[in-house]
């Protein structure tokens, strides 16, 4: 079942690390294997969510999104929106921004060194609204109470997310956005460009956020229809023209899931620049993560379950957070890329044996629960 499931996962992932090595040797591998490792744990959530979805969709449409929106994923998402952001923050066309990475690669990593303000504003910001928005959120479970709590009762207060990233934004513009870059001699000052980038990052997060809710209120809208079109048939006596409410619901399942998983492979992609400005590197780390959000959406469908780790997506937020804080700081600091990569497996390698620990003691409490009942029955049949 599972090497059935990951077998493509596997495989791909063989063929992107020994192509790194190719690439650019051992330095390469590692930022290739951190990139895949961080892309698989932010993908986590969006495994769960896209196999929550696509469980109530039919075979044919679980095939087009499994086919057609990995492809979307892969080579839109993670291929071509790297160059892209390269190209608009260097201000040169896209095919110079693919001819520079590969055949003057100093040049190249001068344009992404000098777009960096812009870049780590623009994603950092975006990042802290995908944090915020979660850790302000009331949930059921959580995992470090002592901080969700109280956080999860300031966030009914509306707009507060937008609020402190907006005056997070001011404060990093105020305190980093001098970049030490030499023009003539000159310093520049980064701090216009800093506000415009993380402006446009709350803008394009806003954006995503309302689309991902028109297509939900969308879905909840064709349920209902369909529902009442089976009630009032089945009053009718007549057949219930089933195939065109169910194509409709499927269609717009299937957009919902789309944007659904372009924000999420978003801060895969903006993040990554936290770690390498390599686009060769950048594809490769998460074109394989990409291929195990695939691999864990079927695994999750198929094994009819979602998610016995309940606290996982705690910590790939967390981990969001770290690393919206980690590009805001770059603007002005460098930070080893081991040590921004290691951030985000150290949350989630701990929230999965926060996980494990619950779960083990959630089945003591049940075996002590019906130890008595055992017992019981056992004294019967003695007798």
């Amino acid at each position: 079942m599972v090497l059935k499931t990951f077998g493509w996962s596997f495989a791909v992932t063989a063929l992107g690390l020994v192509a790194a090595v190719f690439y650019g040797g051992w330095a390469a591998f590692g930022l290739v294997a951190i990139l895949s490792i961080l892309e698989i744990s932010l993908s986590f959530d969006n495994a769960v969510v896209n196999a929550g979805v696509l469980k109530k969709m039919s075979e044919f449409w679980q095939k087009i999104f499994l086919t057609i929106g990995v492809l979307i994923a892969v080579f839109g998402m993670r291929l071509i929106f790297p160059v892209v952001i390269v190209a608009v923050t260097a201000r040169i066309g896209p095919i110079k921004a693919v001819d520079l990475a590969l055949n003057d690669h100093d040049m190249y990593e001068q344009l992404v060194t000098d777009a960096h303000p812009a870049i780590a504003a623009f994603g950092g910001i975006f990042l802290l609204m995908i944090f915020l928005d979660f850790i302000f959120e009331d949930r059921d479970i959580k995992w470090l109470g002592w901080i969700e709590r109280p956080l999860a009762k300031l966030g009914k207060v509306d707009m507060l997310s937008a609020c402190i990233a907006l005056i997070v934004l001011l404060v990093t513009a105020a305190t980093f956005a001098v970049h030490a870059h030499q023009y003539g001699g000159e310093h520049v000052d980064k701090s216009g460009t800093v506000l415009t980038a993380g402006i446009a990052g709350l803008i394009t997060y806003m954006l995503v956020g309302g689309l991902s809710g028109y297509f939900e209120n969308k879905l909840e809208e064709e349920e209902e229809r369909e529902h009442e079109a089976e009630e009032e048939a089945k009053k009718a006596g007549k057949p219930v023209s089933a195939v065109k409410l169910v194509g409709r619901a499927a269609f717009f399942m299937f957009l919902y899931l789309e944007v659904l998983d372009a924000s999420f492979s978003f801060d895969g992609v903006i993040g990554a620049f936290a770690v390498s400005n390599d686009p060769v590197v950048i594809a490769l780390g998460l074109g394989i993560g990409a291929m195990y959000v695939r691999s864990l959406t079927v695994y999750l469908v198929r094994q009819g379950t979602l998610d016995d780790y309940v606290y996982l997506e705690h910590g790939a937020h967390y981990a969001i957070g770290a690393l919206a804080v980690i590009l805001l700081v770059t603007i002005q600091y460098e930070i080893n890329e081991v040590i921004t990569g290691l951030v985000g497996v150290v949350l989630i390698a701990w929230s999965f044996w926060s996980s494990v620990r619950r779960n083990r003691a959630l089945a003591a409490a049940e075996g002590k629960a019906d130890a008595p009942h055992q017992r019981a029955g056992q004294a019967a049949l003695s007798k």
